[in-house]
């Protein structure tokens, strides 16, 4: 299963599907809904948070949070 965790800096991806108890509120009213895309812009040290963009909104989420969204990488 592919997840926002598994993607390489600058990679796409749609997001398919994810558990609603595991991701915050915050982050759905920004755009993280099943059929939008997702890129990961860059790693913070340690390699986390992941640096994402969603809608044209670049956001922080930590890695526990992107293992929990799965996606369909973009070629």
């Amino acid at each position: 299963m592919q997840t926002i965790a598994t993607l390489q800096r600058g990679e796409k991806g749609i997001i398919q599907d994810f558990d609603i108890d595991c991701v915050p509120l915050k982050l759905i009213e920004m755009g993280c809904l099943p059929g939008n895309q997702v890129e990961l812009v860059q790693f913070a040290p340690f390699n986390d948070p992941l640096y994402i963009n969603i809608n044209d909104s670049y956001v922080a989420i930590r890695k526990e949070t992107a293992v929990q969204i799965s996606i369909k990488k973009i070629v």
